[in-house]
């Protein structure tokens, strides 16, 4: 599937093999179909996030609590039905944001079920407000490829330090997610990350998830600057390509942003409001609209 394809082109690969594997995911993009239609698109339909962290964008966002309007959510499905149906692409309900804030969630999921098959779900959250009721609910959407949870920190001290949250209530969660893989009521997969930071942390975490959750995944990646929006050092950028250019990443409020990093969104390509939401990925002129297929 589409949504594991990147994980497992680099999966046991390290250094300069990790950037080889990335640059030959990034070529077969480029000589694929993803150069017409979005291999992920990420949609935002509640810019509201109850954690805190720092290295986020989420509580600084002029649009925050905007709430995409269910006519908008229904015009961009509508919009991504013009993908075709044999060609599986990833779907985000989320940007700069906890999707299980909004009550609308399952509406949504399941409107992507029906009308778009070929939409490969991935839902990325800090799991503190996802409940044994909603957990449950989730059982009933097909098409999700992995439930990928924030967790950051294994301590409670640098949990709630970073995160803002009550350590013991996200651990209960987590706990209740993991009886359900134990029981095989998710067929999907579930990942604990961390944003890095490069000390010994990093590799503690792995060890922590592995003992405690054996069954998720455990996942560390590099801090970004989100394009100088966050007070973060950025690392030199690598001698590679960028996935990122074949995602489509749309605000709650309309506006799609540059790329994933693009938090506020300070470079905004297009307003999926007014334009149709694949015109804006090619940049094509308003002339020449997609017709559905």
């Amino acid at each position: 599937m589409l949504a594991h394809s990147l994980m497992e082109a680099t999966q046991n690969q390290s250094g300069s093999d990790v950037l080889t594997a990335y640059q030959a995911y990034v070529a077969r993009l480029r000589n694929s179909r993803y150069m017409d239609f979005p291999a992920h698109v990420h949609l935002e339909t509640l810019a509201l996030c109850n954690a805190h962290c720092s290295f986020c964008r989420s509580d600084r966002l002029e649009r925050k609590g905007a709430r995409m309007s269910s006519e908008l959510i229904e015009k961009i499905v509508g919009d991504l039905e013009s993908i075709p149906k044999d060609l599986s692409f990833q779907l985000s309900p989320f940007k700069v944001n906890e999707p299980f804030l909004d009550p609308r969630l399952f509406d949504i999921l399941h409107l992507i079920n029906r009308r778009l098959p070929n939409a490969e779900i991935t839902l990325t959250t800090n799991a503190s407000p996802l409940t044994d009721e909603k957990l449950e609910r989730l059982t009933s959407v097909r098409n999700v490829c992995y439930l990928w949870t924030s967790l950051n920190e294994c301590t409670p001290e640098a949990y709630e330090r970073v995160m803002k949250l009550p350590f013991a209530r996200t651990l209960a969660r987590l706990a209740s997610i993991h009886r359900a893989k134990v029981n095989c009521r998710l067929p999907f997969g579930v990942v604990l990350s961390r944003v890095g930071d490069g000390t010994a942390e990093d590799a503690r975490f792995v060890r922590w998830c592995r003992r405690v959750f054996p069954l998720f995944e455990a996942s560390v990646f590099k801090r970004g600057s989100w394009l100088g929006q966050v007070n973060q050092s950025a690392d030199l950028v690598p001698d590679v390509g960028c996935m990122r250019w074949f995602d489509l990443s749309i605000t709650a409020t309309g506006l799609v942003a540059h790329c994933c990093m693009d938090g506020t969104p300070q470079h905004a390509i297009g307003n999926v409001a007014t334009t149709h939401a694949l015109e804006i990925y090619n940049v094509r002129a308003p002339t020449a609209p997609y017709a559905s297929r």
